[in-house]
């Protein structure tokens, strides 16, 4: 039993399992959400910046947002942001979205982060 533990142990330490992200804390993603707020606004006066807005983004097809001049690419991409392809694209945007100008890539993004950054994105929904 004690050799188990420590194999368990060992391979929590090194990475092979990983523990399960808490749900998302929307303090902590208002926190999470600094790095994205150079380009992107949320909120109800929120408007296009060198990104666009992101109220009601979870669930919206890419390229959609009313108003933003969207990259060919990002038009064209087809995808829907769900909590999967959003962590994927934050993680790596030219890996979902080819030719994408979106030049941020979130290194230290990790699950918890990206759970308490869609916990703080959900509370803006879709503006009109």
């Amino acid at each position: 039993m004690k050799v188990s533990f420590l194999l368990y142990l060992a391979a929590l330490a090194t990475g092979v399992l990983h523990a399960a992200p808490r749900a998302g804390d929307v303090t902590a993603g208002r926190a999470a959400f600094a790095a994205c707020a150079s380009c992107h606004q949320v909120g109800p006066a929120a408007r296009h910046g060198f990104g666009p807005r992101l109220n009601g983004i979870l669930g919206r097809r890419a390229g959609t947002e009313p108003g933003f001049a969207y990259s060919p690419a990002m038009r064209k991409s087809g995808v829907v942001w769900s909590e999967q392809t959003l962590a994927a694209y934050i993680r790596r945007p030219d890996d979902v979205v080819p030719g994408t100008i979106m030049r941020f890539s979130g290194w230290s993004y990790g699950d918890q982060k990206l759970a308490d950054l869609f916990a703080y994105l959900r509370t803006f929904p879709p503006t009109d």
